[in-house]
């Protein structure tokens, strides 16, 4: 979409959604933090910390990338790369939330 173009509910929607999924994200990632800090519990951090890479961090950085791109069209020679971060990042966070699984008290 470029920038003088007009934005379609099924964009707005995108957006709605994804936004919505990281606020989520992030609440599940907190209340998992409490549930750390109350019970000093070692897989629960992990949880939180997994949560969170998994979805607030993938999606901010793929939402200020795009706008970074849109405004500086130079800047999509890094885009391959960027994606590949994100999908780390979102690896990373799976491996988390794996160890916290199987994380002994």
């Amino acid at each position: 979409m470029n920038i003088g173009q007009s934005y379609t509910l099924l964009d707005w929607s995108q957006l709605g959604v994804s936004v919505a999924s990281v606020v989520l994200g992030l609440i599940i990632g907190y209340q998992a933090y409490r549930g750390f800090r109350r019970n000093d519990s070692r897989s629960m951090q992990f949880l939180s910390v997994g949560l969170i890479l998994l979805t607030a961090v993938p999606f901010t950085l793929s939402f200020t990338a795009t706008l970074a791109i849109r405004l500086e069209p130079g800047l999509a020679d890094i885009e391959q790369e960027l994606f590949l971060l994100v999908r780390l990042i979102q690896f990373v966070g799976l491996a988390c939330i794996t160890y916290s699984l199987y994380e002994k008290p």
